[in-house]
């Protein structure tokens, strides 16, 4: 975290940092912290939906998070985050959006098979319902001596309308860039009105156990 502090102030750039966090021995969690472009940082987010399929036993590792869905004034813009398997939850997404984000980024790392005609999907759809750009990062190649399966990349970026703008490739390391138009958001907002016309007092059902 030093490090990566060091550069997003030498290059003035915000940046999401996923770790390896251990609060204390035996509690450990999968957490990106967000570092602004002074180098300061603002937070982190903890994981709250923690897998255990196909190879990907992460509940014999990680805790939930326990810190909600934050989000964080950056100098750019109001930044949330998501990690790899939350993005199948829409409930922490909607949070993300009622929090008042502007970008919600999701590193993850996903390989080839039962999940990949999701990743075209899911994010573009909370994007557009919740009027916010999305950066959804995933890894390429293959990890020895695991064998999973093949990290199939595909990064991109989406915005509001769920309209993928810039994607990466699916096969080789590469460097995404993107121009973020934020005033597309009110725009887009005051025509989709998802906020407003929300029935909260209808959902209870979301928070039954």
């Amino acid at each position: 975290m030093e490090r990566m502090t060091e550069y997003a102030k030498k290059y003035s750039m915000v940046m999401v940092v996923p770790i390896y966090e251990k609060e204390q021995p035996g509690v450990l969690y999968n957490t990106a912290a967000v570092i602004d472009a002074d180098g300061t940082l603002l937070g982190k987010y903890r994981k709250n939906h923690i897998p255990h399929t196909s190879g990907f036993w992460e509940k014999f590792f990680f805790k939930p998070g326990n810190l909600g869905y934050p989000v964080f004034q950056t100098r750019y813009a109001k930044v949330g985050v998501y990690i790899c398997y939350d993005r199948h939850f829409p409930d922490g997404a909607r949070c993300l959006g009622l929090n008042g984000a502007e970008i919600v980024y999701n590193p993850s790392a996903t390989v080839a098979g039962l999940s990949q005609y999701l990743w075209q999907l899911e994010q573009p759809a909370h994007a557009a319902a919740n009027g916010y750009y999305m950066g959804c990062i995933n890894r390429v190649g293959e990890e020895k001596p695991w064998h999973l399966g093949r990290f199939y990349g595909s990064s991109y970026f989406v915005d509001p309308r769920g309209q993928i703008f810039a994607q990466a490739s699916d096969t080789k390391d590469e460097l995404l860039i993107a121009d973020f138009d934020l005033d597309k958001i009110d725009e887009i907002r005051s025509v989709w009105q998802f906020f407003r016309d929300r029935r909260p007092e209808t959902y209870g059902r979301l928070t039954e156990l």
